[in-house]
């Protein structure tokens, strides 16, 4: 299961029934200045009413509510026989004007509220067309995933996971790009779809990961062929392959944490003993790397994770505890555990991350 957590507008009939307050704040405004009599004069206070629709409402009600307002000054100098016409006029002047620049204010707001949607609308398909979210189900695995951007109104960042179900069994791989911006979406990107395309070409997984180190390094915005400089581009990465007819994993680490793999209510950490240097760094990673075995068996729950969960913080300082969280859950539901790890970490830093954070769980059934 995908979890798209992200903003969306609030309904709108809710925000309708708001309309009351603006009209009987008119009303009772109208009420207490035609009591009052001519002595006193409370009509500057019906701007609160296209004021106060202005926050939850368009234009067109606004427009509404403030002709109200200005009728409401109008029936009150009527009532009062135009007495100190000067101040009736004066009012019924300073509320049409002031209406009509809250109605401007509210269009301006609106198209933007618009335009914003609509690039919303567009970031979730480049969401979909460059991090497409994982099956649900592939061969003999469950699998849930998460996407949590530290920028607010992104879809997507600098970490990356893509899957592929290959001929015997599934590949996979997380990631995370150095650095931030549109740089770092870009490279992500770059190697989601290089893993995709060369997924069911490479029989052996370190030929894959050479292959996605080549792509990481190459960079087409330069002239002379050359990719960027090691020192400035880099992916850590962890490559899978998950048989489908044999209890155990093929894991392949370039430079990332290590997967943790929940087995019998017990967590181990999968730390590489041959640990390879990080994708995209060209000449400087080495000409193979060794696949690590390791069992996983029918029940048992593998976590992918970038290093935004680990290195989350909270007020204080203090990282989010992401191992000792799984080992005290033991969830094997894979749709549970992202969405209760989702919970969590967001409450440990207070809704907002410094850093995009990936994460996927892969239970095999059989």
């Amino acid at each position: 299961m995908h979890f798209p957590w992200y903003w969306t507008d609030s309904p709108q009939r809710p925000r309708r029934t708001l309309v009351v307050i603006p009209l009987a704040l008119i009303a009772v405004i109208w009420v207490i200045d035609v009591l009052n009599g001519p002595g006193i004069h409370l009509g500057p206070l019906f701007i609160v009413g296209p004021a106060i629709t202005a926050s939850f409402a368009g234009p067109r009600l606004v427009a509404l509510i403030g002709l109200l307002a200005v009728s409401g000054e109008v029936l009150t100098a009527q009532i009062d026989g135009w007495q100190d016409a000067t101040e009736h006029e004066t009012h019924i002047v300073a509320l049409t004007v002031v209406s009509a620049l809250i109605v401007f204010f509210s269009a301006a707001r609106e198209r933007q509220r618009r335009q914003l949607t609509k690039v919303r609308e567009v970031a979730e398909i480049a969401q979909h067309v460059l991090m497409r979210p994982l099956p649900e189900r592939v061969g003999p695995l469950r699998i849930a995933s998460l996407y949590l951007t530290a920028e607010q109104e992104a879809r997507i960042g600098g970490d990356l996971y893509a899957a592929a179900h290959i001929k015997c069994g599934t590949r996979l791989i997380i990631g995370d790009v150095r650095g931030k911006g549109l740089e770092a979406i870009d490279t992500a990107a770059l190697v989601a779809g290089a893993f995709r395309a060369a997924a069911h070409q490479r029989a052996a997984l370190p030929d894959l990961l050479a292959f996605l180190d080549s792509a990481a390094c190459f960079d087409p915005s330069r002239a002379d062929g050359d990719g960027p400089d090691p020192d400035e581009c880099f992916i850590t990465a962890v490559g899978l392959d998950i048989l489908d007819n044999a209890p155990i994993v093929h894991i392949v680490n370039r430079g990332h944490p290590p997967p943790l793999l929940l087995s019998d209510g017990h967590l181990t950490e999968l730390h590489a003993c041959h640990p390879a240097l990080p994708l995209g760094l060209g000449e400087l990673s080495p000409s193979g790397d060794d696949v690590e075995t390791f069992p996983f068996k029918s029940g048992d729950v593998l976590l992918l994770y970038t290093d935004g969960f680990i290195e989350a913080r909270d007020g204080h300082g203090r990282f989010y505890p992401l191992v000792e969280r799984v080992a005290e859950w033991a969830e094997t539901d894979p749709a549970r555990l992202v969405g209760r790890l989702r919970q969590d970490v967001l409450a440990h830093v207070g809704g907002r991350l410094s850093d995009d954070a990936a994460v996927i769980a892969i239970q095999r059934t059989q």
